[in-house]
């Protein structure tokens, strides 16, 4: 079941894509029960175990450069008992060499470094679905050159998502925004 609530995770200073994108990013991924998955620049795991959770039978390479962010996924992952997530400590796409290959891939962080990593999954398997989240204008631009670079990127569908949530002050609700995110998905439909 999709959609554990943000503050069911434990957190730190490490970035977590949240609950309301979370959903909707693993929805795109389509994924099938024994799915093969990378979660690249994972963070604080929360992406990683909303997909463990949701292909029992599958294994999320959990990949993160940060080692605050390898122990919030180790944490993250024993909490929700999702046994089926791989961290994976390095840089992608250097560190991805030796995963086996991916059948789904989702990419929250990139460091710069997306054109790579689109790149070295693609080489792995052509017919990945790949779910990419844009935060900045440098990696919404990146997401226009993958489009021209890569074929296999021609059906790229990009969705803006702009969430508010209500904040209590007082008596009175207000709506707090959150920065838009620009959620695109690509590759073969499994």
């Amino acid at each position: 079941m999709l959609g554990i609530p943000d503050y069911e995770f434990i957190r730190g200073e490490v970035p977590m894509t949240k609950e309301e994108i979370r959903i909707l990013s693993v929805v795109k991924l389509r994924l099938t029960e024994d799915a093969v998955v990378y979660d690249i620049g994972a963070g604080t795991g929360s992406v990683s175990v909303e997909i463990a959770l949701a292909c029992p039978k599958g294994t999320v390479y959990a990949v993160e450069e940060n080692p605050a962010g390898i122990e919030l996924i180790k944490a993250n992952r024993d909490k929700f008992k999702a046994d089926n997530i791989v961290p994976v400590a390095g840089l992608a796409p250097d560190c991805m060499e030796a995963l086996p290959v991916p059948t789904h891939v989702f990419i929250g962080g990139s460091k710069g470094r997306l054109l790579e990593i689109i790149e070295k999954v693609l080489a792995k398997n052509p017919e990945a679905r790949i779910v990419v989240n844009a935060v900045t204008l440098e990696t919404l631009g990146k997401l226009s050159e993958m489009a021209e670079r890569f074929p296999a990127c021609g059906d790229m569908e990009v969705t803006e998502v702009m969430i508010a949530k209500s904040s209590l002050r007082g008596r009175y609700h207000f709506m707090k925004g959150e920065n838009p995110v620009y959620i695109a998905a690509f590759g073969k439909n499994h």
